[in-house]
């Protein structure tokens, strides 16, 4: 399922334009001006991220990430002016994961928020990726196929694990380039499409007729939804996150 965010910004300007790429991104965006707004909405909608601006009118920054660290580990990105350190450092002993510095890059937000969730997923256990015959072991970077280990290069395990991570959900060419080389990547598209070539050689994925990755034309790649369970497991569908 798509991750939901929740941006708690005063700044409606400053709002909107993080609506407006996180949407985008394929995320849900839920959106408070305030901290009592920000704790209720909190309360009833269990996001899985909080994107939190340090400035607010009445209840502050530094209050909510409080309140909300005593109820809840969910993971919590503090935005700061530039500058200012004590803030970023008072922020990360309140419990806050991480912090974007403003004026920001949308990118660089889009690539922390990722980043971000892919620790704290694996932290909560989510130790192994399972899609029919694939077995990703995440802490040790290791794929199995068919009971056969399949050596992968670093690149390779990242973009296969993300893809997993997101089955079912077309990711682009822009975001798989940011989030497995970096941001600031300046490569072309071109060395993306030679890894997944790569990669569905190894995994013996049929590009024609996929079982695990499609191309999303004009968009870029998705691991399928509806990969074939093994022989003797119950229903279609691969299961994620099973904890070993």
């Amino acid at each position: 399922m798509a991750p939901r965010i929740l941006v708690i910004e005063d700044d409606p300007a400053i709002s909107e334009l993080i609506t407006y790429h996180l949407t985008r991104e394929g995320m849900q965006v839920l959106t408070a001006a305030d901290g009592r707004e920000a704790l209720a909405i909190f309360n009833a909608n269990h996001p899985d991220l909080l994107l939190l601006d340090l400035m607010l009118p009445g209840l502050d920054g530094f209050e909510v990430c409080r309140r909300v660290r005593q109820a809840s580990d969910v993971p919590i990105i503090i935005l700061t002016a530039k500058g200012q350190e004590d803030d970023r450092v008072r922020g990360f002993e309140l419990g806050a994961d991480d912090y974007v510095t403003k004026p920001f890059s949308p990118k660089e937000l889009v690539a922390r928020i990722r980043a971000v969730l892919r620790r704290s997923h694996y932290e909560e256990g989510a130790d192994n990726l399972i899609a029919g015959e694939l077995h990703l072991d995440l802490k040790r970077r290791r794929l199995v196929v068919g009971g056969r280990e399949i050596e992968l290069t670093p690149k390779e395990f990242d973009l296969l694990a993300l893809l997993m991570a997101r089955r079912g959900q077309p990711v682009s060419r822009d975001t798989l380039l940011e989030e497995v080389w970096g941001y600031q990547f300046a490569g072309g598209t071109r060395t993306l499409d030679v890894h997944i070539r790569r990669l569905r050689q190894k995994i013996g994925d049929d590009p024609q007729h996929p079982t695990y990755i499609e191309t999303v034309h004009g968009v870029g790649y998705r691991f399928k939804d509806d990969v074939p369970a093994e022989p003797g497991e119950p229903g279609g569908a691969p299961s994620r996150g099973e904890a070993r």
